[in-house]
């Protein structure tokens, strides 16, 4: 792609977050959303592959489903309370549609079918910015919708459709080979968690948000170094590369959230939350839904470190040869996405003030 073309793009990617970011107005808010769609079809289409192709089209036309949603429930909350601030959401039924939009957005469950189909037709690169970036626009009007245990609107539909994507995600992946369907359950499973508190504590979600992005991004640029989009092509990442394999054994763990590492924080600080306003049936079900998570994951750890294919002496020259890809942005997201578990306080009180 023609490097100026890249730059309008990235910087329409950009301009449409910060919009929605910067905006109180509904309007304004599907404005930024629109931009942001509209930026990333030709990303997504740049390989000009039939199954690209398809992707694009059906992430277009989910997109455009949920901001549709979104103008007539923004439109039908002024006509009844003649309110379009963002924050003035009290009407009970333009509420629910603009939760149900941002959740088809997002892609959680049961409104997920469209995510998995998606980030399986684009390539690795692409596929991060769709599950890290695209969620930021979204989320900060999940934020700022007035929602809570004391409001009008009780979060229960909230709380559903979190407990519903963290047994999708939990279920969906557990015989797929696919790397990429894979991470996009692994993306709803983990959209479930930050969703179930946003009733309770908004805070603790936007920490989880964040922790998510840094471990997405550190394992999609892990799998890119070397294009491995199956879990067959795992069992060759070892010859290739020793020791970022080992980083991709401990980044897998992360993201299923066991301790040491940074993965397990954000989980902690939500089950601790659920348990404080007596939720403990709830919290019970997202710690099993992990265990589901946790499977998968010990799956492709066992590919990575435990599987050797068989290798003749030219086929494990490469791993000695320079690598072009740059390693600074990936030793960055690694490093964070295993090592900020002792920092958790710290971090956490950034997100409370």
């Amino acid at each position: 792609m023609n490097p100026y073309v890249l730059f309008f793009l990235l910087f329409g990617l950009g301009l449409g977050t910060t919009i929605t970011f910067a905006s109180s107005h509904w309007l304004l808010a599907w404005m930024g959303l629109e931009i942001n769609t509209l930026a990333i079809i030709p990303l997504m289409a740049q390989s000009h592959n039939p199954r690209a192709v398809e992707a694009t089209t059906k992430y277009f036309l989910t997109q455009a489903t949920a901001a549709a949603m979104l103008l007539f429930a923004s439109t039908t909350n002024a006509w009844l309370t003649g309110q379009w601030m963002i924050d003035q959401m009290t009407h009970p039924f333009p509420t629910t549609l603009i939760v149900l939009a941002l959740a088809l957005k997002i892609g959680l469950a049961p409104f997920h079918s469209w995510l998995p189909e998606v980030l399986q037709g684009l390539d690795l690169t692409t596929g991060m910015i769709l599950s890290t970036w695209q969620k930021l626009a979204p989320f900060s009007l999940l934020l700022q919708l007035p929602i809570s245990p004391s409001s009008q609107t009780i979060p229960g539909l909230i709380v559903l459709l979190g407990a519903i994507s963290l047994l999708v995600g939990g279920f969906g992946g557990l015989n797929e080979i696919q790397l990429r369907k894979l991470l996009a359950y692994s993306s709803i499973g983990h959209m479930g968690w930050m969703i179930l508190v946003k009733g309770f504590c908004p805070q603790i979600m936007l920490f989880t948000l964040c922790i998510y992005i840094v471990m997405n991004c550190a394992m999609f640029m892990t799998l890119s170094t070397k294009k491995i989009t199956t879990t067959n092509f795992l069992a060759i990442f070892w010859p290739f590369s020793p020791g970022l394999s080992i980083t991709a054994c401990f980044l897998l763990l992360s993201l299923a959230g066991l301790p040491p590492l940074t993965g397990f924080m954000s989980k902690w600080l939500i089950l601790q939350e659920l348990a404080k306003q007596d939720l403990g049936g709830l919290a019970t079900v997202a710690a099993l839904t992990a265990l589901l998570s946790l499977f998968y994951y010990l799956r492709l750890s066992y590919a990575v470190a435990l599987t050797i294919s068989p290798n003749n002496l030219t086929g494990t020259a490469p791993w000695r040869l320079h690598s072009a890809n740059p390693s600074l942005p990936l030793s960055i997201f690694t490093t964070m996405g295993l090592m900020l578990l002792p920092i958790t306080p710290s971090l956490f009180s950034l997100f409370m003030i």
